[in-house]
């Protein structure tokens, strides 16, 4: 029998593209199963890193790393997570749903295993690049289990939960993930991680997903070009993620980095630009609506990363996670609301709005965070990061299917469009969290010298400040000259705080600017769209421009 001899389906069966699982009729409880199956397949895909992410302090102590070496944890996952994209599509095509789903689940459980026995950063940077590899499969897979639990006429609600329950792996990894490590440090974290993926695993075999058509898809020039991006994409991974830590400018290995992942990446575009079955299709990503597309998805997640810049200054006032639990509560639901929301108002005429509306959500949290002071704690910020937690996930599921309508149209192009959005999301988060450690050290900087500059012993307030601080400690110490300098010492440090407040300000503030630049140039773009189709569009079919504004027309190379 020929495998990849094409299939008899009835009409609502057919599968969407090849590598994609059928649609046959399932009864309530079995919709019910492939909804839950699916949550737990697409968070398992997510949290794992996220655990690390949100600890990274706390595995460098366990590990006995510096700084700058821990930060190589999250860079191997964004490493091995985009590139792998750039094959999974093909594979399942080729060898069926069945080998890939089982494949990586089991190799990131056998990883995720050895590493509890071999104590260093090697073989947690090993687990990481498993993750994200198994992370790729794994998103795509949980989208295609929450696709199974909705009848045709819902499925772009499938979509939208399928691809937003991802999302809200970063939020749960915060709640938690402190009693992980009082269990067993960092290993408490990994045996939490194991048990997920084994978890997955005993699902995806007790409810196997239904077939699909198979079809010969790997030629020998995809590997050349796997062979250019991945190293290409890991080198620029590895510059975001720690060029904060070692510092843009005073590290050299940063520059050669950079220049080979432009190198690199180049070449990889240049042999695909040739290609007549290209896996990445540079024209068609070239299309004006698809760098909009992209170049918003990219926005957007820079705009997401305030979320970092709260627990940096949170943690700049002397607060740890367990003095956060319930603000973490506040973004998961405000997340879990956000993503309900869009899969209840998901239409194709709303996309455009969805986008925008998400914005102004983020802009407006952002905006009252930009006022904060050392006097402010969480309940202070339960009503911005609820508005940043719904935000963040009301726009994933539309800027998705925004893309998704032009691959159904030219199938081909699925691969160029799952790696580029994974691209987006991903290094849209390292870019994210990079500019926004950046940038608060250089405020942090400017404000400390200038507040330093303005303290003198000759002020009297100053002098009062000192002896004030001095003072307390004077049960302690009975030598006036150590008082006075440890009075300065208090001074010092308040100081810092205090330009650490006012550069987490200017943070805030500066991602508010960027969220009303980014929604002020969709607006021009959408009302330019418009009023091109109001020429081109007839009355009666008002309601399809609308739609082929978000859904693009992008047709195929």
């Amino acid at each position: 029998m020929d495998v990849y001899a094409p299939q008899k389906w009835l009409p609502h069966e057919k599968p969407v593209l090849p590598g994609s699982p059928s649609n046959p009729t399932h009864s309530t409880p079995r919709r019910l199963a492939f909804l839950i199956v699916g949550l737990i397949v697409a968070i398992t895909g997510g949290l794992g890193n996220a655990l690390v992410s949100v600890n990274l302090p706390y595995l460098q102590g366990s590990l006995g790393v510096y700084s700058s070496e821990i930060q190589w944890l999250p860079a191997a996952y964004v490493m091995a997570n985009v590139s792998m994209n750039l094959l999974l599509v093909k594979f399942r095509q080729q060898f069926g749903l069945r080998l890939y789903t089982e494949l990586f689940l089991i190799l990131y459980a056998v990883t995720t295993m050895a590493h509890l026995f071999v104590h260093g950063l090697a073989s947690a940077i090993a687990v990481r690049a498993t993750n994200g590899m198994a992370g790729a499969a794994l998103t795509a897979l949980g989208l295609y289990y929450t696709l199974q639990a909705f009848p045709a006429q819902h499925r772009l609600k499938g979509v939208v939960l399928g691809i937003g329950f991802s999302q809200l792996a970063l939020p749960l990894a915060r709640l938690f993930s402190s009693e992980l490590l009082e269990i067993g440090e960092w290993r408490g974290l990994y045996f939490f991680e194991l048990g997920m993926a084994l978890t997955a695993l005993g699902c995806v075999l007790l409810l196997k997903l239904p077939p699909g058509d198979r079809l010969k898809a790997f030629t020998p020039l995809d590997f050349l070009t796997f062979a250019l991006f991945a190293p290409g994409a890991a080198l620029l991974s590895a510059v975001l993620a720690l060029g904060r830590t070692d510092w843009w400018l005073d590290a050299p290995w940063l520059g050669y980095s950079l220049a080979g992942a432009v190198l690199l990446l180049a070449g990889a575009l240049t042999v695909e630009h040739n290609r007549s079955a290209p896996l990445l299709n540079t024209r068609w990503l070239g299309k004006g609506n698809m760098v909009r597309l992209f170049l918003s998805v990219l926005l957007i997640r820079i705009v997401q990363s305030e979320a970092s810049g709260t627990v940096g200054f949170l943690q700049a006032l002397g607060l740890n996670n367990d003095q956060m639990l319930a603000l973490w509560v506040v973004v998961l639901v405000g997340s879990v609301a956000g993503l309900v929301v869009s899969a209840l108002t998901i239409t194709p005429a709303r996309i455009p709005a969805s986008l925008m509306f998400s914005l102004v959500l983020m802009a407006i949290g952002s905006w009252m965070d930009g006022h904060a002071t050392n006097l402010t704690r969480p309940i202070n910020m339960y009503v911005s990061q609820f508005l940043l937690g719904f935000g963040g996930t009301f726009f994933v599921g539309p800027t998705f299917v925004s893309g998704f309508g032009a691959v159904i149209a030219a199938p081909r192009n699925l691969i160029s469009f799952s790696v580029m959005f994974t691209m987006t999301q991903n290094l849209g988060s390292l870019l994210g969290t990079a500019l926004v450690g950046t940038f608060q050290v250089v405020r942090e900087k400017f404000h400390s010298s200038f507040l330093v500059e303005h303290l003198t012993l000759m002020d009297p307030q100053v002098a009062a400040r000192v002896q004030a601080g001095g003072a307390a400690l004077g049960g302690r110490l009975a030598d006036p000259a150590l008082r006075n300098t440890q009075g300065l010492a208090s001074l010092g440090a308040a100081a810092t705080r205090e330009a650490n407040v006012l550069a987490y300000n200017d943070v805030f503030l500066m991602i508010f600017v960027l969220a009303m630049l980014t929604l002020a140039w969709m607006v021009i773009r959408y009302v330019l769209d418009l009023g091109l189709l109001h020429h081109t569009t007839p009355a009666g079919n008002a309601q399809t421009g609308l739609a082929h504004v978000s859904i693009s027309n992008s047709g195929s190379r």
